[in-house]
C-alpha cells in the first residue's frame, strides 16, 4: 500500500470562473474527468478554485463528492455526504440571473483605478474595469454557509491543497488563500471574496482588506501551480472554448468574442506551467455546450440541460486533452 501510494502521482486540478451555469458544466466535466482517468478530483493534491470554481473545490475538499454534485443539480436526493439533507439552490443562493441595482453609483475602487493605471499595460483591463464598476448590492452569505456546513466554521478545508483565488479591490494583486505565505482566512470569506463579481456582488472585507473576484485578474490562473511540484495538471475551464458556435444575438456574440480572449490568456498560463516539463490537460465547453449555456452565465433556468450537455460532452473533450498532451511530449522528446 505504501509503495503504491508513493508512486502515484501528485496531479493538481484547476477549476475557473463561469458564473451558475460555468460552475454546473465544471461538474459534468469532473465526472467525465474521473471516469476517464480513474481518480477521485477531491484526491487531488492541490485544487485551485476561482470564482464558481472556488465554490467547487470547497465543496470538493470538504469530502463532496462529484457524483454527490451531479445528483444535487439534477435535483435528484443526495443521501450521504456533507450535502446529506442540505438546501442548496444554486439560483437562490446567488439572487438570480439580474445584478440588482448598485448600491450608489460611481466607481466602485478609485485606489483601484490608481493604482492600475500605473501598472497598464501589465495587468489585464478587468482588472481596471474593476475599479470602474460601482460596488454590486448582492451578497454572497448564502454561498458562505453553503461552505460552513461542509467545513467547521470560521476554519480552512480539511484538505491542505485548497487553493482560492481573488483579488484585492484596492491594489489590484491576485491572491491566493491556502497557499504557503498567503493570508490566513476563514475558507468561507476566502470563497465569498472569489465569487464577488464586480458590479454584481458587494465586495467582500477580510482582515482589514477587501476583496473581489479573482475573475478579474484571471478566470483561470492555471499559471499559480507553476511551483507546486505537481507531476500532472488538469484543468476544467468554463470560460475556454477551443471551438465554438455561432450565435446571431448581439450579447451572444460579445460573449463569444470575450470567451476568445479567455481562450488566449488561458493557453498562455497552461504554456507557464508546461515549460516546467509538467502536462496539463485542459477543457472547456464546445459548441454544443455553449448553444445549451447560452449568453446569460447566471441563467438558472438553463442548469439541467447544460449539465446533461456537459456529461454527454466531455468525455470526448477529455480524450482530446489526451491526445494534445502525447503530442506534447513526442515534440519534446523528439
Amino acid at each position: 500500500m505504501g509503495g503504491a501510494a508513493a508512486c502515484r502521482p501528485r496531479r493538481g486540478l484547476v477549476l475557473g470562473g463561469g458564473g451558475v451555469l460555468g460552475g454546473t458544466w465544471a461538474i459534468g466535466a469532473l465526472a467525465a474527468l474521473e471516469q476517464a482517468h480513474g481518480f477521485r478530483a477531491g484526491e487531488c493534491d492541490v485544487i485551485v478554485g476561482t470564482s464558481a470554481g472556488s465554490v467547487l473545490a470547497a465543496l470538493l475538499g470538504g469530502g463532496v463528492t462529484v457524483e454527490q454534485l451531479r445528483q444535487h443539480y439534477s435535483e435528484e436526493a443526495v443521501t450521504e455526504g456533507p450535502l446529506a439533507g442540505y438546501d442548496f439552490d444554486p439560483v437562490r443562493t446567488t439572487g438570480g440571473h439580474r445584478p440588482a441595482m448598485p448600491r450608489q453609483l460611481g466607481p466602485g475602487s478609485p485606489r483601484l483605478i490608481g493604482s492600475t493605471l500605473r501598472r497598464i499595460g501589465r495587468v489585464p483591463a478587468t482588472t481596471l474595469l474593476s475599479g470602474f464598476m460601482p460596488e454590486g448590492a448582492r451578497t454572497l452569505d448564502r454561498v458562505g454557509h453553503l461552505i460552513d456546513a461542509v467545513t467547521p466554521m470560521g476554519e480552512w478545508s480539511g484538505h491542505p491543497g485548497v487553493w482560492i483565488v481573488a483579488m484585492d479591490y484596492e491594489d489590484g494583486k491576485r491572491v491566493v488563500f491556502g497557499r504557503p505565505g498567503s493570508p490566513v482566512v476563514p475558507l468561507a470569506d476566502a470563497v465569498m471574496a472569489s465569487c464577488a463579481i464586480p458590479g454584481w456582488f458587494a465586495p467582500v472585507p477580510i482582515r482589514g482588506r477587501t476583496y473581489i473576484d479573482g475573475g478579474a485578474v484571471s478566470a483561470t490562473s492555471i499559471d499559480v501551480v507553476e511551483h507546486a511540484g505537481l507531476d500532472e495538471v488538469y484543468v476544467v475551464a468554463p470560460m475556454v472554448s477551443y471551438a465554438m458556435d455561432r450565435p446571431s444575438g448581439l450579447t451572444h456574440r460579445l460573449e463569444r468574442r470575450w470567451r476568445a480572449e479567455v481562450t488566449k490568456a488561458a493557453i498562455r498560463e497552461a504554456g507557464i506551467v508546461r515549460a516546467t516539463g509538467t502536462p496539463v490537460r485542459m477543457i472547456g465547453p464546445g459548441p454544443e455546450d455553449l448553444a445549451a449555456i447560452g449568453a446569460n452565465l447566471m441563467d438558472g433556468a438553463r442548469i439541467r440541460n447544460v449539465l446533461e450537455t456537459s456529461l454527454r460532452t466531455s468525455a470526448q473533450a477529455w480524450s482530446a486533452a489526451d491526445s494534445q498532451v502525447t503530442e506534447h511530449e513526442q515534440a519534446a522528446s523528439g
